[in-house]
């Protein structure tokens, strides 16, 4: 797969621009140019950890939406056995911007709920770019129900710009049906594992975020509202994205520090859509860990810590 690379990558695409054109030499004109280009991927890989070492938080924003970045079916795939995929919300129509069903992972039978963006432009108008609607957000509740019946725990994979805001969804009862299932995740007698792997925006990502742990892949976001959104209140213009970014604190260690998210995973050197089975094999690991370690759980003692900690976000004073 040919690397899209973003602007601050520059230097590395120059790098590895090189890096193929000397192996186009060395297949063509039966030319020895090992050396050379191992001393360029080297060098290659020194600018990369270089430059991620020391990424801003708009930089981040912009990893987290990377075009080639690893999105919930690429993960299922890569993750899970037994996927099979259930639809609708068995009241108006099947949201293409949420997809779940049951899936095994490690000898676990668990069930699986998450925003799916598109690749192509057929695919991202049929995924409506990772915005829900409300019946999206209805088929993810039911989907939790069964899984409640059935003693499945739940795993939620966030990747959204946010919850669609057409007209059409507000005459539906877009706030209820987000409301509706932060009241009814939050006393889900089943272990809610939720995971933020690229954009976690405003409602639209805590309609599937309330859990009983937080994980976010390195280069992911959460937060309120998009940097650009922040910055065009804020600054009247989205110009302005970098230092809103930088406001917000929507990276993974700002909010771990602040305690609002419980764990990071790790992604390979460059962002997870360098090495898409990598960055899956690093969050099968913590999704396994963290199942084993609520299975010992007893569920009224669950959804009492789960109160607990959502309780413990913040503080407030009687005026």
């Amino acid at each position: 797969m040919k690397l899209d690379f973003l602007d601050f990558e520059q230097p590395i695409a120059e790098l590895e621009a090189k890096i193929d054109e000397l192996r186009h030499l060395e297949g063509n004109q039966d030319m020895d140019l090992i050396q050379e280009i191992s001393a360029l991927e080297q060098k290659s890989q020194a600018l990369t950890e270089s430059i991620f070492k020391n990424l801003t938080d708009w930089q981040i924003s912009q990893l987290a939406r990377h075009p080639q970045r690893p999105y919930m079916l690429d993960y299922i795939k890569a993750i899970f056995t037994e996927f099979t995929e259930l639809h609708g919300d068995r009241a108006l129509a099947d949201d293409a911007a949420i997809v779940g069903g049951l899936a095994r992972i490690d000898g676990h039978a668990v069930m699986v709920i998450g925003q799916q963006k598109g690749r192509d432009t057929k695919e991202k108008i049929r995924r409506n770019f990772g915005m829900p609607r409300p019946e999206g957000y209805r088929k993810a509740l039911r989907l939790m129900k069964m899984a409640e019946r059935f003693n499945l725990p739940i795993l939620t994979f966030i990747d959204t710009p946010g919850a669609y805001p057409g007209i059409d969804a507000e005459e539906r009862g877009q706030s209820e049906a987000i409301a509706r299932n932060l009241i009814e995740m939050a006393e889900l007698k089943t272990p809610i594992i939720c995971t933020v792997i690229g954009e976690g925006g405003s409602g639209g990502a805590l309609a599937i975020g309330v859990g009983d742990v937080t994980m976010m892949m390195q280069y992911s976001t959460y937060s309120v509202i998009s940097p650009e959104g922040c910055a065009s209140i804020l600054w009247k213009s989205a110009a302005n994205a970098s230092d809103a970014a930088a406001a917000l604190g929507v990276t993974a260690p700002r909010l771990k520090s602040l305690g609002l998210i419980d764990e990071i995973i790790n992604e390979p050197l460059g962002g997870a859509h360098r090495a898409h089975q990598q960055a899956a094999d690093n969050l099968k690991q913590a999704l396994i860990a963290q199942l084993n370690h609520f299975s010992t759980f007893e569920l009224d003692q669950l959804v009492s810590r789960r109160y607990d900690r959502y309780m413990a976000y913040g503080n407030f004073e009687h005026a």
